[in-house]
């Protein structure tokens, strides 16, 4: 309600605005207002004919307050040109005020700023009520909600030639951290400076809350879709177990909740969904906005973003408190010596006040080939040395790149992946360098930032840069050896501060022989070449299967079987980690509420891709298998230990050896035994699938599938 008084909210040139925010507030009961603010400053103390401050803090004194508000500087100042670029020319300046009333920084026409100077508007200076009387930004301290303060409604009657527009900046969790003001001479008012100064002020709050969260999920919503991806769209911090951490105003706004009422909500209590379905849902690529209804019944288009590493990736997961909590309790259940399977080094606790919870640290599994990994990429942090990962595809070359960001100095800052094997070679460049307005036919309106450039001060993972077209590899290696950036179109360069990391599944010095990839690139990129092991050539696969459970599954995440253990360790991976995380997490949901993935929870196509293929097996593992069973007693024995036919298959049941290391050439007649074996248990079973699948140690479908083959279906 005070609001509506306090300030004009039409909405400000240029920016895009729902009408209903274009109203400009009744003037009844502005004097009362007055008249009260006013009241409250003779109440202090003060006389409207005080003469203006001329003593600000001391330089020492300003020095520390503006390190202590560093990171409100920080974020505000790029927002402050920006602004100024609107209300150029107009006999204004903008200022920047900490809690206490503190001009930490000002920027405007230098003919204002030297008006502004002579009542002591100026960096150093209080502007808090008690000092300054009536003004806009220190009522808005007081009142806390945005506030114009206009010519003759100054306290002091030496201020009543300025008019000022404040808004108060608050943090994600609803805490002040400054004031953002636009003043001016107050014959130059004019009613979309509020807009403006509010929007800004969002803005920096926006920013405030992706920095504080950039390794947490955020929901985007708003009413109206298209309004989603731009200032007006609520932002709300979701936390690994549903709970809400934090949101920014504009959420508030539109939920009509304080923040205090949001953060004691949770995902499903507020929109009647969990994370998981969210994670889900935007796992795809391009998936649409969800559309989910509020606890009012209010509509939203919703949007997820989410710039750490995603869910259900190996490693990747941070461990919160709720799973640290979790992870304290396993411990005491079972020391790592009592458990003796690695579960113990797959729950460590991760507090989620311990930075390096999603850097190298946690990627360190147990694998001495990782580890020794690991142990170079730490030498080169923070030394502006290129790093280049080979490795299969799907071996976390991004999750490893993800991690040398987390502990390097621009872990707050950008984290920019491109797969430049996914990008057609048509917009590679535009994707990478950005492109001003017409630049080409398709260009957006008013052009786009490139990679590069949204990358600045932060890193540039360049994935899959094998796959970059051979025309673009000389304009990348100037980007890079230059640190400037010309978009398309444009004749203007932008410097840029990366640190780049590639990555590729390629042989590169193959690929420079062919002529395929430029010999000057290749050395630019390769300041420290890595090559990560594939997960069949890993020692600490069972580690890195419990750290995906977990991750599915936190609440009560399942054990593994030994024997689907000794399934995994004979088997190839040709898709690496990502194939690994695909089949556990299918496997997490068939063996939902049991204690134990076994193998009758694994899809039928994985089961089969095992036996079909020849499978892999270290020199260890072979000398540890069992002799090869001849076809002959395969199908003469209990169908549990059935021998597999190259396309037909009956599982061996959770008692079953280990796969051998190699399979004999089996004979066709071998398929029509296991339809026999299967027609058999169903009359031992009355006919009941169910329980002639468990005798088998087979899965339902692949009883219905292997008699639908056999009548030639």
């Amino acid at each position: 309600m005070v609001d509506a008084l306090h300030a004009p909210t039409s909405p400000p040139q240029g920016w895009t605005t729902p009408s209903a925010m274009a109203v400009t507030p009744p003037r009844a009961g502005r004097t009362e207002l007055i008249e009260q603010w006013h009241q409250r400053c003779a109440a202090l103390g003060l006389s409207r004919v005080e003469r203006p401050d001329f003593e600000p803090m001391r330089r020492s004194d300003l020095v520390v307050a503006r390190e202590r508000n560093q990171r409100l500087f920080t974020h505000a100042a790029p927002v402050m040109e920006m602004l100024l670029e609107q209300i150029v020319d107009t006999d204004s300046m903008i200022v920047l005020a900490d809690t206490t009333g503190t001009i930490l920084h000002s920027v405007g026409d230098d003919r204002f700023l030297q008006r502004a100077n002579k009542v002591a508007l100026t960096p150093g200076v209080s502007w808090a009520e008690h000092s300054k009387g009536t003004n806009a930004i220190g009522t808005t301290l007081v009142e806390e909600t945005p506030t114009v303060v206009h010519g003759g409604e100054h306290f002091i009657h030496a201020n009543n030639f300025l008019t000022c527009s404040a808004a108060p900046i608050f943090d994600p969790r609803g805490e002040m951290l400054g004031v953002l003001d636009v003043t001016g001479d107050q014959h130059s008012y004019h009613q979309h400076t509020m807009g403006l100064v509010r929007m800004s002020a969002r803005m920096i709050e926006n920013q405030w809350l992706s920095d504080d969260y950039a390794n947490r999920l955020r929901l985007h919503f708003h009413g109206r879709a298209e309004f989603i991806g731009t200032l007006l769209e609520g932002i709300i911090v979701v936390g690994a177990d549903g709970k809400i951490l934090g949101a920014n105003r504009s959420a508030l706004d539109q939920l009509g909740m304080s923040i205090a009422a949001l953060r004691m909500q949770s995902l499903a209590s507020l929109f009647g969904i969990t994370a998981s379905a969210v994670f889900d849902h935007f796992r795809s690529p391009l998936p649409a906005p969800m559309m989910l209804h509020a606890a009012s019944g209010q509509l939203f288009h919703v949007s997820a973003r989410f710039n750490g590493p995603q869910r259900g990736m190996v490693l990747d997961m941070p461990v919160t408190s709720v799973e640290a909590r979790m992870s304290g309790e396993a411990g005491a259940r079972a020391t790592p010596a009592a458990r003796g399977d690695g579960a113990a080094i797959a729950r460590q606790p991760c507090p989620a006040s311990n930075p390096s919870f999603s850097g190298l640290h946690y990627l360190d599994t147990g694998d001495a080939q990782i580890a020794a990994t690991l142990q170079k990429v730490r030498r080169v942090i923070n030394r502006d040395i290129p790093l280049l990962i080979m490795g299969e595809t799907g071996t976390g070359k991004e999750l490893l790149a993800r991690a040398v960001h987390q502990d390097s100095n621009r872990a707050r800052q950008p984290f920019v992946a491109v797969n430049c094997a996914s990008i057609p070679e048509s917009l590679i460049e535009a994707e990478l360098f950005g492109y001003e307005e017409g630049a080409f036919t398709g260009a957006r309106r008013k052009g786009a930032v490139g990679r590069i450039v949204q990358a600045h001060g932060g890193t540039l993972f360049l994935d899959e840069i094998g796959d970059m077209p051979l025309s673009l590899q000389a304009r990348l290696l100037r980007a890079l050896q230059e640190r400037n950036v010309t978009p398309l179109g444009s004749l203007k360069s932008i410097p840029v501060d990366i640190a780049v990391i590639g990555a590729t599944h390629r042989n590169l010095r193959e690929m420079i022989g062919a002529g395929t990839f430029r010999e000057d690139l290749y050395y630019r990129l390769n300041g420290l070449v890595v090559r990560l092991p594939a997960l069949r050539d890993r020692s600490d696969l069972d580690v890195v299967a419990r750290r995906i459970l977990l991750a599915e599954c936190p609440q009560d995440t399942p054990e593994i079987d030994p024997s689907v253990l000794a399934l995994f360790k004979a088997y190839a991976w040709p898709g690496n980690l990502r194939q690994l995380a695909n089949v556990l997490r299918t496997a997490a949901v068939m063996g939902a509420g049991e204690s134990h993935i076994c193998e009758h929870h694994l899809s039928d196509d994985f089961l089969e891709d095992v036996r079909r293929v020849r499978p892999y097996a270290s020199p260890a593992a072979a000398a540890q298998a069992p002799e090869p069973v001849p076809p002959q007693a395969s199908a003469l024995s209990e169908p549990a230990n059935a021998t597999a036919a190259p396309e037909h298959t009956v599982l061996p049941s959770r008692d079953a050896d280990p796969l051998p290391a190699a399979l004999p050439e089996v004979p066709r007649t071998l398929g029509e035994a296991e339809i026999d074996m299967i027609r058999s248990a169903l009359a031992a079973a009355d006919g009941n699938i169910s329980v002639a699948s468990k005798r088998l140690g087979i899965s339902r479908n692949t009883i219905y599938r292997k008699l639908r083959w056999n009548k030639g279906e």
